[in-house]
């Protein structure tokens, strides 16, 4: 026996096979081996073709029970985790009518704010939780004004993974964490928002029936099992977004808890237990995977754009040819906190919704030629990523989440002794690293929807700790003076 996770990110398509007894990792595998491709017919635009999506991933299946030595009858359950907050629709044959639209295509970015100034940003912020921005229903808005006759053949939307769920059992379902994450859901009325379709004119037709996170969603039709490598009839028991997903990987699922990743952006993601927004829309708040009318279990999304792309960016351009990424973070150790006043800016990829969607820029500030060199500069881009966290995790502490313990794959940036040591220093966090990832959480997700786990705590009890970083309570003043420091010019930038 086993169980399926499939991730379905805009870089790679990647399933992973697990154990469900022991939690092992049986086999795992990508494709493609480069990046998926992306389509950008106009500056800002950002498209997908769905079918790479399907055909990648059967690469990926039939590698993946390949190298777990596993036959397709052995998988139980599967679990989809996939990119937020994109765009598929299909006709009533439940054919693609036109490339996705992914999540860091900013074409919509107008109909949002139309749409918050239209119903009222204090109603909408109370409801949806979140201003429409360049969010799902904003980019469903910009096909019905650009592309009229193909919105009226347009039978369902759907988001990345809905998609990929309705390949493999022939039903286009959704869920209330999805269409929370697309804009479309009213947490007062627990319901479809009738603001969002009234305003936008969109039928409610057109959103698939929802179905649990955990739960039955469907069963693998036999065409989609040929093409898979698996029997027909396995069901379809988890699905959730990319950044709710890792974080039930992670096992965070109750208030207070975090995770954060560290790649070319970066994430922090808490549970709160109560409703409760941003006022100024900085950061996103969206159902947790285990979110229910109930219980409620809200996660609150804080994204820097510019994370270790800054890290990579320092290494091609500053740090001399041929250096590693360890040699990097030596070099950046031998100065001390604060980079003897150098302090850098990460936000030179594109507009921060943290920053109130005002795009500006990178810059380096602080540096005497005849003091600084390439290790400042290496350590204050560190630095700026860690102060980034914190401004936003500010933010988050500010709507009721006490952050007390990060926990993060032992990947990326997370990977650099400074980065870790700076980000539990300057926020009097302890860090746990673990060694999981999305598909696997995915997995597990499968296990608990399909009841083969009794509960999360079964699920992940084989998810064990494979590093534990405290705060130096000696270096704490020195962390917090650079942090303000960093804050107090970030502040005058802003005006």
């Amino acid at each position: 026996m086993c169980l399926l996770g499939c991730d379905i990110s805009s870089s790679s398509i990647k399933a992973t096979v697990v154990d469900p007894q022991t939690g092992e990792v049986l086999g795992t595998d990508c494709f493609p081996k480069g990046e998926t491709h992306t389509q950008a017919l106009r500056p800002g635009w950002a498209e997908q073709d769905p079918e790479e999506w399907w055909e990648n991933l059967k690469l990926a299946v039939h590698r993946a029970l390949e190298k777990a030595k596993k036959k397709g009858t052995d998988v139980k359950a599967i679990g989809i985790s996939y990119q937020m907050h994109g765009l598929v629709v299909v006709d009533k044959k439940l054919k693609t009518l036109r490339p996705a639209i992914i999540w860091r295509d900013s074409r919509a970015v107008h109909l949002g704010e139309l749409a918050f100034k239209g119903i009222g940003e204090r109603r909408v912020l109370s409801r949806l939780l979140n201003s429409p921005g360049n969010f799902t229903a904003a980019k469903l808005a910009w096909v019905k004004e650009n592309e009229p006759q193909l919105f009226a053949s347009i039978h369902k939307i759907m988001l990345p993974g809905d998609y990929i769920g309705m390949r493999m059992t022939g039903e286009a379902v959704t869920t209330v964490s999805g269409l929370s994450e697309g804009i479309f859901w009213d947490f007062e009325t627990n319901d479809l928002s009738q603001d969002i379709l009234s305003y936008y004119g969109f039928d409610k037709e057109l959103i698939p029936p929802v179905r649990p996170t955990f739960g039955e969603q469907g069963e693998v039709t036999p065409s989609a099992a040929a093409e898979l490598g698996l029997r027909k009839g396995i069901p379809v028991t988890y699905r959730a977004g990319d950044q709710p997903n890792n974080a039930l990987s992670l096992n965070v699922l109750n208030p207070g808890e975090i995770a954060a990743t560290a790649g070319t952006s970066g994430v922090v993601y808490g549970v709160n237990g109560k409703v409760n927004y941003d006022p100024l829309s900085r950061v996103n708040t969206f159902a947790h995977v285990n979110h229910t009318a109930e219980e409620t279990r809200l996660g609150v999304l804080l994204c820097i754009n510019g994370v270790s792309i800054l890290n990579s960016w320092i290494k091609r351009n500053v740090a001399p040819e041929g250096i590693s990424y360890s040699d990097l973070n030596l070099m950046a150790t031998s100065v001390p906190i604060g980079s003897e006043g150098v302090t850098v800016f990460p936000f030179g990829n594109g507009a921060e919704r943290m920053l109130q969607n005002k795009e500006i820029n990178s810059s380096i500030r602080g540096i005497n030629f005849n003091i600084h060199d390439r290790a400042h500069l290496a350590r204050a881009a560190q630095e700026g990523v860690v102060f980034s966290f914190k401004y936003g995790m500010d933010i988050m502490n500010d709507m009721g989440i006490d952050i007390g313990v990060i926990r993060a794959s032992n990947a990326n940036m997370f990977l650099s002794p400074l980065f870790r040591n700076t980000l539990a220093g300057v926020t009097g966090a302890v860090i746990e690293l673990y060694d999981t990832n999305g598909a696997t959480g995915a997995a597990k997700g499968a296990g608990i929807g399909a009841g083969i786990y009794t509960s999360t705590k079964e699920a992940f009890s084989s998810l064990k700790c494979i590093g534990l970083v405290e705060p130096d309570g000696l270096k704490a003043d020195a962390y917090c003076a650079a942090y303000e420091a960093w804050r107090e010019q970030l502040t005058q930038m802003l005006g």
